[in-house]
């Protein structure tokens, strides 16, 4: 039972956090096609339980709207891969892939993020050549970490006059 909502949790929370939902209606009718592609992939199967949810534990420890936008561009893509198998011929699965694909489109700054992280793994930092422009950038690297983290303490410290805790 706790998967069958859990479809439309995730894609809630993505519709409502990035302004897609224009009135309830809309909500219900998604809802209905989730119920529909549900029933299509028998969610209610007692294995579904088996590990906990895949995505809403990982929701939780993004917290910063720029952070979610990045791991909800994932999760929309990952959806959409999930429907490309699916029988487009009918009418919900047209329907919630369209929805997702307004929502992928919306979060295209995640997507390129997504990209930059995945280009940072592949690079190959035994080679010489990159070692040289890793190090020819390193002052700047810690500049803007520097940048970042006096932000926030600056944040914090406003916060803090502002609150009467």
């Amino acid at each position: 039972m706790a998967f069958q909502t859990y479809s439309l949790f995730v894609l809630s929370v993505i519709m409502i956090s990035f302004g897609h939902v224009e009135n309830s209606l809309n909500l219900l009718q998604l809802q209905n096609d989730i119920d529909k592609l549900k029933a299509d992939f028998n969610s209610s199967h007692s294995d579904v339980a088996d590990g906990g949810p895949i995505f809403t534990e990982r929701l939780s420890s993004w917290t910063e709207r720029n952070e979610k936008r990045i791991i909800l561009s994932q999760i929309i893509s990952m959806y959409l891969k999930m429907l490309e198998n699916t029988d487009r011929s009918k009418t919900h699965v047209r329907n919630i892939a369209e929805e997702l694909h307004t929502l992928k489109d919306s979060l295209s700054d995640g997507s390129k993020k997504i990209e930059d992280l995945k280009d940072l793994t592949k690079l190959q930092m035994s080679d010489l050549k990159v070692q040289r422009k890793a190090v020819n950038e390193l002052f700047s690297v810690l500049q803007k970490l520097g940048d970042t983290s006096s932000s926030h303490k600056r944040k914090r410290s406003q916060f803090q006059r502002l609150c009467k805790c």
